[in-house]
């Protein structure tokens, strides 16, 4: 069996599971949000009764990070309503904004959008505060009410994300009826070469591909290639499977991602027991794509608006000017995008309106203390001229009420570190973004037009 065969054959309870079958899977975590969490809750009231129990107080996560920075009301109201079912149902894992079980979330939109404005307690980015914060385990399921869920496959786990009306059903049973998909295996090979991050790794596969190339498969991650990658290079790969389509992307686990688990349980007492899933062997594995990429071939590359499958080098793309330069998300706002994106822009001043945003606390906190010739990231940016928020979110990526940081307001042109590119991604309809990797969208920022970031990088 492939990974995701065999992740979903033993939260089932089978021996033995093939692509098409439909089976009763067992969820370890139901992840939610302040946009999906309200509906969930509603539903599940709905349907099990207003005085109905979640099924297992420990097993449910829920981390407000979508529309948090805005004086938007009803936003604001979407939190109140998670602190509410959170105190009914004596819920350990919620990572509120504020501190005060008994308070009411309002942004101050006069102290800016740039200095902290939350709690000891929030946690940021879903998809990134997860792992960070101890809950992704190998070998378990996760539902989540984001499509991005499916980042969790960087810990060699069942992730994949799920509408409201599903998730009200985990909440109630903690269980889901699915289907097992079929799986893409994409092989890896050879070592990235200067300039070249595992955000291309993933804009090239599904360029390849196209942007529903994966429909309803799973995408399993394999070979040297796929190990060498750290942790953080793997959550960007795997977050980006639900651009292609896929219901799922995984990788094997290895040391790499037992001591990254292990340390954030450790350091977060959250439950330390897992069993991780291991490949087959090839001929035990049935592949309906099956194919080799070397790595040491790839070079700097951009989805072109309208879709992240409209691939193309970032050096063809020199003609493209940016008014506007974004880095931040679950995929683009980790520690080690921002030091590359400081890397290429130490001792330089960008040339068009660039916004940084952190994707957790904890980021905020790493950039101000890792240093680079020594200089903080932090200041290394903000010398820069990046618009730089303490206020960990994931702001602009989906858009959100006008008032969001960094969102686009009239037509523009973006070049971003984020994940998904459709029209009126980003705020306006008519606005066009193009993604690329932490690199190029800093070269980008200093040229003000497409740039293939090599030529600043030795």
């Amino acid at each position: 069996m492939t990974l995701t065969e065999k992740l979903l054959a033993r939260a089932s309870g089978k021996a033995f599971v093939r692509p098409g079958d439909n089976v009763w899977v067992n969820a370890d975590t139901l992840l939610t949000h302040d946009v999906c969490g309200p509906g969930t809750i509603g539903v599940f009231k709905r349907e099990f009764g207003q005085n109905a129990k979640v099924w297992d107080r420990k097993r449910i996560v829920i981390i407000p990070d979508h529309y948090i920075f805005t004086a938007d009301s009803l936003s604001n109201r979407n939190v109140d309503i998670l602190r509410a079912f959170v105190k009914e149902q004596d819920l350990p894992y919620f990572y509120d904004v504020i501190d005060d079980p008994e308070g009411h979330w309002v942004f101050d939109a006069a102290k800016g959008q740039l200095k902290r404005q939350y709690g000891s307690s929030y946690a940021g980015v879903c998809h990134t505060a997860l792992p960070e914060k101890g809950h992704a385990r190998p070998g378990e399921i996760l539902f989540g009410t984001d499509s991005h869920t499916c980042m969790a496959g960087a810990f060699n786990m069942f992730a994949t994300g799920i509408g409201n009306t599903d998730a009200a059903f985990v909440v109630g049973t903690g269980k889901l009826l699915l289907k097992v998909p079929q799986t893409m295996r994409f092989f890896l090979e050879g070592e990235l070469p200067v300039g070249v991050m595992a955000k291309d790794i993933i804009l090239h596969v599904i360029g390849d591909i196209g942007f529903d190339g994966a429909t309803y498969r799973a995408m399993q991650w394999d070979g040297p290639g796929a190990f060498s990658l750290n942790m953080d290079d793997r959550m960007t790969v795997a977050n980006m499977a639900i651009e292609a389509g896929a219901k799922n992307g995984v990788f094997a686990a290895d040391q790499k991602t037992f001591d990254y688990v292990d340390a954030r349980i450790k350091r977060n007492g959250t439950r330390s027991e897992y069993t991780p899933v291991d490949p087959d062997p090839e001929s035990e594995q049935s592949f309906v794509f099956d194919k080799k990429y070397d790595l040491s071939k790839l070079e700097p590359t951009v989805a072109q608006h309208p879709d992240p499958g409209n691939r193309a080098l970032a050096k063809a793309l020199d003609k493209v000017k940016v008014d506007r330069a974004y880095i931040g998300s679950c995929t683009g706002g980790k520690t080690s995008d921002f030091i590359a994106f400081a890397h290429v822009v130490k001792g330089k001043k960008v040339a068009v309106d660039t916004f940084g945003v952190p994707a957790t606390p904890l980021v905020v906190e790493e950039l101000r203390s890792t240093s680079i010739g020594g200089d903080s990231v932090w200041s290394i940016l903000e010398n820069s001229g990046v618009l730089l928020t303490e206020n960990a979110s994931c702001a602009a990526c989906l858009g959100g009420p006008v008032d969001t940081f960094g969102r686009m307001n009239k037509p523009m042109v973006c070049i971003s570190a984020t994940n998904r590119n459709f029209p009126g991604r980003m705020g306006h309809k008519e606005s066009k973004v193009y993604l690329a990797s932490p690199y190029t969208v800093a070269a980008s920022a200093l040229t003000g037009h497409i740039t293939d970031p090599r030529e600043y990088l030795s």
